[in-house]
């Protein structure tokens, strides 16, 4: 399995996750190969999400796609594998 670490700046917040839940999860969970989703709680106006696929390029061919909703501004987005889950 490999990962999606994403680090961003949320500008608007209360619009971010009405979209995020709305457009964003939903989406994200179509995805091929997507097997789970965690997005944190923004401290300080910065946010991170960590999405996991079952295979590398399912991970590169996602993260290749990203486009953050109106007031997120990707700061960083890392493809990682998953080395031990729970």
């Amino acid at each position: 399995m490999h990962a999606i670490v994403v680090r961003v700046r949320v500008d608007d917040l209360g619009g971010a996750q009405a979209r995020l839940r709305a457009d964003v999860a939903p989406r994200v969970a179509q995805l091929d190969g997507f097997v789970a989703a965690y997005w944190l709680e923004p401290v300080d106006g910065h946010g991170m999400s960590v999405i996991v696929f079952d295979s590398e390029e399912a991970a590169h061919k996602a993260a290749d796609g990203l486009q953050p909703p109106d007031g997120v501004t990707l700061e960083s987005v890392e493809v990682r594998a998953v080395v031990a889950s729970a």
